[in-house]
């Protein structure tokens, strides 16, 4: 969704390692309508930065989509990023593959103070049904997992150090590679209390735990499904925060870290979250006779 400065040579953002590893000398292709450039290699592995947010993200993957330059009818997509997850359900570090994409955004919010304490502050909006939720093909899923789980990832001695600081067993855990609901907001929400929200609206919508709170997945997928389905979609996303402060902070103090109060492990989770994924996709292609028709059985 983002890159810092240069695709290459410099700090890594979401899309360097990709650059690096498929489309180092590939010809820049522009397309109209699109955030950034498209790059593809001889293989068919194409790749792109689309913007972060919904508007701007699912805007650039229309125009790509809708481009006569490409042929995208048996194309296969891995939406990647990085994310927040809950401190009881992830760390920092990890990476995670989506079984179902919710969007958290469309329905009625009102503020606590105008309900029932303790009661829900969010209601969906009907008509809505067919946007706000996709789960994920179970299939492509479950081959994602068999090969990339045991993908060795990196890790940071400042992320290692800042774990502590939550007393949650998942939050603690070494990075890893998981599966779980992706929630999508346009919000950046943080704190406990949206935290559990994220978590009711998932399970309101019959989807998994939520694991992953990002910004672009659920719209994304919403425009590849109008042209050619959501079969073939993937959402792969890394933990480079929590979503809630520790016991010792307020939701503020989080939001706005003081110098060398930051997670750390950036670094070490957008590599990771391409070694994750190259697994899948150098799979998919080697193996092309077997995939291009539709995702194998496991």
């Amino acid at each position: 969704m983002f890159e810092i400065g240069q695709n290459t040579g410099d700090r890594a953002g979401e899309f360097q390692h990709w650059y690096e590893r498929y489309w180092k000398g590939a010809k820049p292709m522009a397309v109209p309508g699109a955030l950034q450039p498209v790059y593809c290699n001889a293989d068919g592995v194409c790749g792109a930065v689309l913007g972060m947010g919904k508007v701007n993200s699912s805007s650039s993957m229309q125009a790509i989509l809708l481009n006569p330059q490409f042929d995208f009818s048996q194309a296969y997509y891995v939406i990647s990023g990085v994310a927040g997850t809950p401190p009881s359900r992830g760390t920092i570090g990890e990476v995670s593959w989506a079984t179902w994409l919710v969007d958290y955004d469309l329905g009625h919010r009102w503020a606590p103070e105008e309900n029932k304490p303790g009661e829900p502050t969010f209601m969906p909006r009907k008509g809505y049904e067919e946007y706000r939720r996709f789960k994920i093909n179970p299939d492509l899923v479950g081959w994602a997992m068999k090969l990339s789980a045991n993908t060795p990832l990196k890790d940071s001695e400042s992320a290692r150090k800042y774990r502590l600081r939550y007393p949650d067993a998942a939050a603690r855990r070494a990075p890893f590679v998981g599966t779980g609901t992706h929630m999508t907001g346009d919000t950046f929400f943080h704190g406990p209390g949206m935290s559990k929200q994220a978590q009711y609206i998932a399970k309101l919508y019959g989807a998994d735990d939520y694991v992953i709170t990002e910004m672009e997945a659920a719209a994304i997928t919403l425009v590849i499904k109008r042209t050619h389905g959501t079969d073939r979609v993937m959402s792969l996303r890394g933990a480079v925060n929590f979503d809630q402060g520790s016991p010792k902070e307020t939701t503020l103090q989080h939001l706005d870290p003081a110098p060398g109060e930051t997670a750390g492990g950036f670094a070490e989770t957008v590599e990771n979250i391409e070694l994750v994924g190259s697994r899948v996709v150098d799979h998919i292609v080697t193996n092309w006779p077997q995939w291009q028709g539709g995702v194998p059985k496991l």
